[in-house]
């Protein structure tokens, strides 16, 4: 899923030693300062990364790889991977991370990929990542087709794009023998999208404990850094009542569909707070048998989303007890208690967030300043919710190219320069883990966590 800067909004940063001055301009939903200046250390590990020679031809490997990534990005588009059906991509993945020398790598029980390029040895272990499903359902036509200077096909840009930058980071790394000093985790992971709710990652941290930081790969303009993990929770709420002739059982029997509606008239008029930024909706409802019917069944699906989880479980409590009101009233109206309403959890997906000044984001920052862009601090739903919810240090950035139609059969992607993007996001990377030789790695190590 990508993240848009308009989901939450930090103040555009740029680095006062290495940009022209700029001020800061507040914003009454920001939530946390965002840095004005990085720490010495990191600005010196950048400083040594981009003036090493190693370094200078491993971006320009990047660059001279852009051709033959975009073949890449065509392959793996034109493979369906709709949620819980994410095989196939996997497989294609996989054999694409072995043939790049990642021989150890394997798909787990869940359906992610993964193999671990190591390191020299006692450095931090970096998760690299892009998920592998798509929003799209079996059948889609993804068929990637090219007019006006773009790509064009379902499912390219969230997140395939982000899948082929990472089988061209593994090739350019071991073409030029980058040694890393931290080992870098690469995932292709599953179950982002949808009621895919986060199960790729949330068992990639269940069963690999010693996990340092996360840095994820999604759509996003340059120089954006998802910081923040916008929590949800989601129900199918099913309202079952006897069901009835529209006119002989008149006035006898309540309509479930009838209680649904009331039940959608109260979720409505819930107030939330506009900071943390709290939502709902109710997206589906489907039920009834013919229009000659007092409906003995109705169901919907209501999404409950926001920055913080206290307003998240508010904003719930108020969604439950609007259901049960309309239940109530429903019977009432007919004198009768044979409507009823129960309610299943469907999507759970723990918020959470990297502090602005931490040293993964003080990386982003510094290195998006070195490509010359500006860095705005955002937040999301996303694969990086997991980490967040555990107290990982984990951000969210963009793969380059421009994108858009995400979630649409119009989804496209500007693959123009975008060999730019990914030289950003891997000396990003690099900073993190640190490159032997060049510079020590930046993201500190965890002690294990307990299972």
């Amino acid at each position: 899923m990508p993240f848009r800067p308009s989901a939450i909004r930090f103040a555009p940063v740029m680095l006062a030693a290495l940009c022209a001055a700029a001020g800061v301009e507040a914003q009454s939903n920001a939530v946390a300062p965002t840095p004005s200046q990085v720490r010495p250390a990191v600005d010196q590990a950048y400083t040594q990364l981009l003036a090493a020679p190693a370094i200078k031809d491993l971006l320009e490997a990047v660059k001279a790889d852009h051709d033959r990534s975009i073949e890449d990005l065509k392959t793996l588009t034109e493979i369906e991977a709709p949620p819980f059906k994410e095989q196939k991509r996997a497989e294609a993945f996989l054999s694409h991370l072995k043939a790049l020398g990642l021989g150890d790598a394997r798909i787990d029980a869940e359906g992610n990929v993964t193999g671990i390029r190591k390191g020299t040895g006692n450095g931090p272990k970096l998760l690299v990542s892009a998920h592998l499903d798509t929003v799209f359902p079996a059948g889609t036509d993804v068929k990637v087709k090219e007019r006006d200077g773009k790509l064009h096909a379902p499912g390219i840009s969230d997140d395939t794009r982000g899948l082929s930058v990472l089988l061209s980071w593994l090739k350019v790394l071991n073409d030029n023998k980058i040694q890393t000093v931290g080992d870098l985790i690469f995932v292709g992971n599953v179950g982002e999208e949808e009621l895919g709710n986060l199960r790729g990652m949330k068992a990639i941290f269940r069963d690999h404990l010693d996990i340092d930081g996360m840095v994820g790969l999604e759509p996003a303009p340059d120089g954006n850094v998802l910081v923040l993990g916008t929590a949800s929770h989601r129900y199918e709420v099913h309202f079952k009542g006897p069901g009835g002739h529209s006119y002989a059982a008149f006035g006898q029997v309540p309509s479930a569909i009838h209680g649904m509606g009331r039940a959608i008239a109260k979720i409505s008029d819930i107030k939330t707070p506009g900071f943390p930024k709290t939502t709902f909706t109710v997206g589906l409802v489907s039920g009834g048998t013919s229009v000659n019917t007092i409906a003995p069944d109705a169901r919907m699906a209501v999404d409950i989303r926001s920055d913080d989880m206290n307003a998240l479980l508010d904003t719930e409590k108020k969604v439950l007890a609007a259901i049960d009101e309309a239940v109530a009233e429903e019977n009432k109206r007919w004198n009768v208690s044979t409507l009823s309403a129960s309610t299943k959890l469907i999507g759970d997906r723990l918020g959470g967030r990297t502090a602005s000044d931490s040293v993964i984001v003080e990386a982003a920052v510094r290195a998006n300043a070195a490509f010359g862009h500006k860095t705005l601090l955002t937040g999301a739903s996303t694969d990086a919710n997991v980490p967040m919810s555990l107290g990982i240090p984990a951000i969210i950035i963009g793969s380059g190219g421009k994108t858009g139609g995400f979630h649409a059969l119009t989804e496209w992607i500007d693959v123009t320069d975008g060999w730019k993007g990914a030289q950003n996001a891997l000396v990003t990377v690099l900073g993190l883990v640190g490159v032997q030789g060049v510079s020590e790695p930046l993201l500190p190590k965890r002690p294990p966590r307990s299972r």
